[in-house]
């Protein structure tokens, strides 16, 4: 099966692609090995040319599992991975170091079973490292073959600026969706301007634009228990929103999930959406949105809906907020 594609930096990808972090990380008990895997080679199947993984998730398990699932279909799919964000010794660490950057990279390449990686990220800005020496460090891993292009993840456009006059980055990975939408206020156009690729994680607002979410009693180890927008009053809140909004979905025809797909594809050329999922019918769901066209006045109705005035609580905790270097509304709840 064949999908409309984007150009992500030197790539041309599935307009929809598939974030992978969910079967190993993140999201409560992780599915077996065998589903997971049985689930990325779906994927392939189904004309899906992206799949984005990183150090961080599972403690290298997410690089593991693609190593063993997919790797024999290396030439089908763009791979893209991240470092910065690692686990060492059982602890999540940022460092942005060129020694720990390569370090990484080196520990993610025996994990993939591949001798480079095609878009490999900057997790995040750490602040003690000049994006520089970061971006540096990656120029030097592309010159000796490692990996491809180079990106960054949840940064802002001076950041963005910062790191591309040292070499070209192919693309931006920021959450986007229609309830997070601060890549709008500097980094969208940042993007544009330098023609690098914009990567929207988290596109269906971390399950609850998918129609599915109707409580926050989510399982122990789920990352949405210390986010502020899923707790107590402010989800209550925040669940009469996607309420209307999958009353708006099925007015114009669509589930919730293609809807918010549609939305984040219809933003710029540049945008793609690297949903997540542990269904194979939800896969083929969010796949399904490549294809689809949404309404100007849908689209408006949307961001009436989302405006930030309307949304409750914090994207992040205090502490996670404090690695996020993206720009904020000045109306936009910090914790």
């Amino acid at each position: 099966m064949t999908l409309p594609t984007r150009s992500i930096g030197p790539f041309t990808v599935s307009a929809v692609g598939l974030g992978c972090m969910n079967l190993s990380h993140a999201y409560g008990t992780k599915p077996a090995e065998a589903d997971a895997a049985r689930l990325l080679n779906t994927a392939l199947d189904a004309g899906v040319t992206m799949l984005d993984t990183a150090a961080l998730y599972g403690g290298g398990a997410n690089e593991r599992l693609l190593g063993k699932a997919v790797m024999h279909r290396r030439r089908e799919f763009t791979l893209a991975s991240k470092c910065v964000l690692d686990m060492v010794d059982g602890k999540r660490i940022l460092d942005g170091s060129p020694a720990a950057i390569t370090r990484t990279l080196d520990a993610a390449l025996q994990r993939l079973g591949t001798d480079h990686i095609d878009l490999y990220y900057l997790h995040r800005l750490d602040p003690n490292v000049p994006i520089e020496d970061s971006v540096g460090a990656l120029a030097d891993a592309k010159e000796a073959g490692k990996i491809d292009a180079i990106g960054l993840s949840e940064m802002s456009a001076a950041t963005l600026r910062r790191a591309h006059a040292v070499h070209p980055i192919a693309a931006m990975q920021t959450e986007y969706s229609p309830w997070v939408r601060n890549a709008e206020i500097a980094v969208l156009d940042a993007c544009r301007e330098l023609g690098t690729g914009f990567v929207a994680f988290s596109p269906l607002a971390r399950g609850l634009l998918a129609g599915g979410i109707t409580d926050n009693d989510f399982a122990a180890g789920d990352i949405r228990t210390s986010m502020p927008r899923f707790q107590s009053r402010n989800f209550a809140h925040n669940l009469t929103l996607a309420e209307r909004f999958n009353a708006i979905a099925a007015d114009a025809g669509f589930t919730p999930a293609q809807l918010s797909l549609g939305w984040v594809l219809s933003r710029a050329p540049c945008v793609v959406p690297i949903p997540g999922t542990r269904s194979i019918g939800h896969l083929l769901e969010n796949i399904a949105a490549a294809k689809i066209a949404v309404a100007a006045s849908t689209v408006a109705q949307i961001d009436t809906l989302f405006a930030i005035e309307n949304i409750r609580g914090a994207r992040y905790s205090a502490a996670v907020q404090q690695q996020i270097d993206t720009e904020i509304f000045p109306d936009e709840e910090l914790a």
